[in-house]
């Protein structure tokens, strides 16, 4: 049985652990909708790493009945997913995605909600295990049986539009927002068809590239400084972003970071941004 050491692994920490009997390998993959991010399973030839079993959080593990996407849905619903995968209240698990860090940050902050600490994000992800020419499956893997994970919901670790409205008028909080700096702005278009653009008043913008080299997260030290910008750690923080996917980039750095007082907006700027009675400006 083992735990993973931190919040993010290298390849040659899960290469040399992928049999462990309790390690679960999810893919948490999602087509990226950020210019310049590239699937290395957008060639054709699907690549996985051996035993990687689906972790989709766009059409499963997600709320239902909402017009919102893959918004995190109850610890009821959120544990009956993750048990026909086979995770346990043991599994130690770790998330990919195909892009490198882009996608898998959410799952991970999302079995973290639930109250999963033993859950880690591959640095670099399936391109650095690719990069590393290690084994690769042209398929993913299925549970053989189902699991007992068992949710303990951390609602302090998420935000809605209420919180957030508060946060931008606190100033012993900021409101993150990890969208490029021309989404933020207002002056190049949103992906999403209907947005308004812009941003939320006062809030501050760290596009979550900035927090990667190379698709890897930068070292604690260089986070620790990015976050010292926005008045962290003496104020909080909320992140957001398009849908609620980079913006748990923000929050995985920020805890690698040493940072406890984060949340992230899982409505983000699909919520936010429809035409509505929430605050928008340009600048």
């Amino acid at each position: 049985m083992i735990s993973v050491p931190a919040a993010v692994v290298d390849v040659a920490w899960l290469a040399a652990n992928l049999a462990a009997p309790n390690l679960i390998v999810l893919d948490a993959s999602m087509p990226p909708v950020v210019p310049g991010l590239n699937s290395v399973n957008a060639e054709g030839q699907f690549k996985a790493i051996p035993g990687a079993r689906r972790f989709d959080y766009d059409k499963n593990v997600c709320k239902p009945d909402t017009s919102l996407p893959h918004m995190l849905p109850g610890p009821e619903i959120f544990e009956r997913k993750v048990r026909t995968l086979g995770v346990n209240a043991a599994s130690a698990l770790v998330v990919y995605d195909d892009c490198g860090m882009y996608a898998s940050p959410r799952a991970w902050w999302m079995f973290r909600a639930m109250g999963h600490d033993n859950v880690a994000v591959l640095g670099g992800g399936l391109p650095a295990w690719v990069a590393a020419d290690k084994p690769l499956a042209d398929s993913l893997a299925e549970a053989e049986s189902k699991g007992d994970f068992a949710a303990d919901f951390r609602p302090h670790l998420v935000s809605d539009y209420r919180a957030v409205l508060e946060a931008l008028e606190d100033d012993t909080r900021r409101v993150l927002d990890a969208r490029s700096p021309g989404r933020f702005r207002g002056v190049d278009p949103e992906p999403r068809p209907g947005l308004r653009g812009g941003h939320m008043p006062n809030a501050e913008n760290l596009p979550f590239v900035r927090l990667l080299e190379n698709g890897v997260m930068k070292p604690a030290d260089e986070l620790r400084e990015i976050f010292a910008e926005f008045g962290a750690p003496e104020r909080g923080l909320i992140s957001s972003c398009g849908s609620g996917i980079t913006a748990c980039v923000i929050a995985l750095a920020a805890h690698e970071a040493g940072l406890d007082d984060v949340s992230v907006y899982d409505g983000s700027w699909v919520e936010w941004g429809t035409p509505g009675h929430l605050p928008v400006v340009t600048d």
